[in-house]
């Protein structure tokens, strides 16, 4: 693929060019948002859940931390689901409106939560339209663009999430700077003391949280000014849309019960010796993850099994139908691999160096404050400022990884779809070696030089992904497929995220090879399961290589 000299995608042939463009617009702030609204909990996360904990040690931070990170994994992948459903079966347009919405309001509700649950439950609500905002924004933008310039939507999908992610590291470095006049302001609008204090109190969080809203004024510039997709109108006409059916979608509350008992199990269920609870939480997985699969793939068996009734011709043609189903349910299962060896490794790890510098200057700031004071210093004390170090290292990694997502499209474009993921798998696993190891738990330059090459490496697949992944399935399914191949790499991200507090606890003391130490607690249990990249450089053998061929129809 070769952008247009000005570096724009080539014109639209589905469609009017208008039309493509606004829809363009409209997706890539979609993503932008979606981008900022994961980004929020990566800044906050931490002093939230503080907050609404009070003084705990630190394994109970990261362990609500793990359980809240996978209710937002378990939703978004659910998400995918639903929404690419409806995306497949009312339209791209409608369904993403839908979604925005949702993901807007219930973020901003994160704003009022009293119990790390509650927190929980309408972060998990949220996940649930940011899950299909992906799906259905990836399908609407690739149906409409021609086949040479899927690299550079790719690439520009990949970018606008991460510049959420920018945007928000900006707005928290300043927002401490500023709550002095929010508070001001929302005292001027006749709030109580008691509520504004309640609402800036640990960093503003609650502040950020209700900024979440701001999304849903998208929604109307959508619903008024973006055309539905040429080829979903095509195949409606086709009346391929009709064999979709709303009880399908019991299957999907069904497979939710997988990941919920693994939730309830790993964060919650302490009864039982060390090793009767390792092995009921082993078997837990097993079976919720298979119930998760048959769970969320039953939309589609259906819808497929109705298709191939509908278009029954004889033996044959019916052969040639089941082969292609069982094709394309295994594509689904591919692309979450993929995805959640992708997934795992950011929300697993990298996601979680924001936390971790925070954690390493709070602890530094307390003992040099300390040291001050048991020295009579107390007016050097008073002066001494914490480092901005959460909202810093967001900043150098949505940096790096907007980079990064951009070039992963354009090397997938170069080099093959399956070559290039399997370097961003090697990159990838070394650039967290260097983040979480190359400082020894020391903040500084450094520590962000690392942490935007983390980005750069780590973040790539997401311009990579919806570079491959609309290239595995027909129009009729695309939504859903892909939907579910992305999403569902989020529940098994959520397994690696359940392993966070224990793991932490674990390496608490780092690791002594006697040639070297490495550094403790999050730097080493975020290492270890950075280590599913070894994984993707297997499964994506196993995947077709689609450079060069057109979108299914």
């Amino acid at each position: 693929m070769t952008p247009s000299p000005t570096g724009s995608p080539s014109a639209p042939t589905n469609g009017s060019s208008r039309g493509a463009y606004l829809a363009l617009t409209a997706a890539l702030l979609g993503w932008m948002f979606d981008g900022a609204e994961m980004g929020l909990f990566s800044l906050v996360g931490r002093p939230a859940i503080q907050d609404l904990l009070g003084p705990q040690r630190e394994t109970e931070v990261a362990r609500w931390l793990g359980v809240i990170t996978a209710l937002f994994l378990v939703g978004a992948a659910t998400g995918g689901v639903l929404f690419g459903w409806l995306g497949d079966r009312v339209g791209r347009v409608r369904a993403m409106s839908i979604s925005i919405v949702t993901y807007a309001l219930f973020t901003s509700l994160c704003g009022l939560s009293t119990t790390p649950w509650e927190l929980g439950i309408f972060r998990f609500i949220a996940s649930l339209g940011m899950g299909g905002e992906w799906s259905l924004g990836v399908a609407l933008v690739m149906e409409m663009f021609p086949s040479k310039s899927r690299a550079t939507m790719a690439g520009w999908i990949g970018a606008a999430a991460n510049v959420g992610y920018l945007v928000v590291g900006f707005i928290g470095l300043g927002l401490t700077q500023v709550l002095g006049s929010i508070e001001s302001m929302l005292q001027g609008i006749g709030l109580s003391d008691a509520w504004v204090a309640h609402l800036t109190a640990n960093q503003g969080w609650r502040i950020m949280m209700l900024l979440g809203i701001v999304p849903a004024i998208l929604t109307f510039f959508i619903r008024m000014m973006v055309p539905e997709s040429e080829k979903w109108k095509e195949t409606k006409l086709a009346g391929q849309t009709s064999h979709w059916s709303s009880v399908d979608l019991i299957g999907v509350l069904v497979g939710m019960l997988g990941p919920a008992l693994m939730v309830y199990l790993y964060a919650f269920d302490s009864t039982g010796g060390f090793q009767h609870t390792v092995a009921v939480r082993l078997i837990a997985t097993v079976l919720g993850l298979l119930l998760a699969l048959g769970g969320y793939l039953y939309p589609v068996y259906q819808y497929q099994k109705r298709a191939s009734k509908a278009n029954q011709k004889g033996g044959e043609v019916n052969q040639q139908e089941a082969a292609m189903n069982s094709k394309m349910i295994l594509r689904m299962m591919l692309g979450a691999g993929l995805s959640g060896v992708a997934l795992l490794g950011t929300w697993g790890a990298t996601q979680q160096a924001p936390a971790w510098a925070d954690k390493m200057t709070e602890t530094k700031f307390k003992e040099e404050k300390a040291q001050l004071i048991s020295e009579g210093k107390e007016d050097a004390a008073a002066k001494l400022i914490r480092p901005r170090a959460k909202e810093m290292l967001l900043i150098c990694l949505s940096a790096g990884a907007t980079l990064g997502a951009i070039l992963a499209a354009w090397l997938g474009d170069l080099l093959g779809r399956r070559k290039t993921y399997f370097a961003l798998c090697i990159v990838s696993w070394f650039s967290a070696i260097l983040l979480f190891q190359g400082t020894s738990g020391t903040y500084g330059i450094p520590l962000l030089f690392f942490a935007f090459i983390a980005g750069v490496c780590t973040a790539s697949f997401y311009g990579w992904l919806p570079l491959y992944l609309p290239e595995l399935f027909p129009t009729r399914i695309r939504a859903t497929g892909q939907g579910f191949g992305f999403n569902f790499g989020r529940i098994l991200a959520a397994i690696g995220s359940f392993q966070l507090g224990s793991l932490v606890l674990y390496f608490e003391n780092g690791f002594d090879f006697g040639f070297v130490k490495l550094a403790g607690g999050y730097a080493s249990a975020c290492l270890v399961l950075s280590c599913v990249y070894f994984i993707g450089m297997v499964l994506i053998w196993f995947a077709p290589e689609t450079k060069g061929q057109p979108l299914p129809e």
